[in-house]
């Protein structure tokens, strides 16, 4: 499944981050790297973006990059 199926509140851990050139460089950059864990905190009203809670702070990114983030659940 990919990050931005994930619901709010489920925990996810990462598994890998597609993307080419600076798409991806800049996902790994925000921390969101494999083996990584990370919970889907919000939701904007029209579904897009969404705010991540990720290495002990919050991210949002846009439900298109999310989509290149392949995860697993955790709960």
């Amino acid at each position: 499944m990919t990050l931005d199926q994930c619901k709010i509140g489920k925990r996810a851990r990462i598994l890998a981050v597609g993307g080419q050139g600076a798409l991806r460089r800049r996902l790994l950059d925000m921390g969101l790297t494999p083996h990584t864990a990370v919970m889907v905190r919000k939701v904007a009203p029209m579904g897009d973006p969404i705010e991540l809670h990720v290495r002990s702070y919050e991210l949002t990114i846009r439900k298109e990059d999310a989509a290149n983030i392949e995860v697993e659940a955790l709960d």
